[in-house]
């Protein structure tokens, strides 16, 4: 039978913003135990927009992190109580990229970094856009920049290693799976399992705003 691993001691060890992270004691196969520390994350969402001429919207944004800029999709956390994800989507694509659309599917989920952080992912594809004017930016944002790719060339850079944000990696290889017939769309009734909870449990069972600490 597959071992049960069950976390018998938890422990906060930092609480920020966007993240935090706690210690859990989980028992091991064999009978023993092992520490195991954990970033918690409040999950995210990340926008595929394709207008008619079949043209990704990028942006490229500086990530300090690695120090340099990335080109991305649009994309954001959901760090609104009660949001859902393709609420934040739409939200999301308003905010970074002064779109909206009228059709939504998704096209991938996915677990960022499993060997140690919780935060996963929805990655929709939005059409019939529509240009609307965008809110004025803050912090790195406000260095942001837009920019339209053929789909084709968006595949090409990922195999160049220009597009290396995981996110805008498989966002774009997923759409270009659609595109050549050989996937599908999901619809955005699709639950989104992978959706952490530690932390946005925490803080709203203490009264916290979830993007603050709690």
């Amino acid at each position: 039978m597959p071992h049960n691993f069950t976390v018998t001691h938890s422990e906060l060890l930092v609480d920020a913003p966007i993240l935090a992270l706690r210690r859990d004691t989980v028992t091991m196969p064999g009978g023993g135990d092992a520490k195991r520390e954990i970033v918690e994350h409040l999950g995210a969402v990340a926008v595929v927009a394709l207008d008619e001429g079949n043209r990704i919207a990028l942006v490229t944004q500086y990530r300090h992190s690695v120090k340099r800029r990335l080109q991305e999709l649009p994309a954001g956390i959901l760090d609104v109580a009660g949001e859902s994800e393709l609420d934040c989507a739409k939200r999301e694509l308003y905010e970074e990229a002064g779109l909206e659309a009228s059709d939504w599917s998704v096209l991938v989920d996915l677990v960022t970094s499993p060997g140690f952080a919780e935060e996963a992912v929805r990655v929709f594809c939005a059409r019939d856009l529509t240009v609307v004017d965008r809110p004025d930016a803050e912090d790195e944002e406000a260095d942001m920049t837009l920019e339209w790719v053929a789909l084709d060339e968006a595949r090409s850079r990922v195999s160049a290693g220009e597009i290396t944000n995981a996110i805008a990696v498989a966002g774009v290889l997923a759409a270009a799976a659609v595109a050549d017939g050989v996937a599908s769309p999901r619809s955005t009734a699709e639950p989104f399992d992978l959706r952490p909870t530690s932390m946005a449990e925490r803080r709203k069972a203490n009264g916290s705003d979830l993007k603050k600490p709690s």
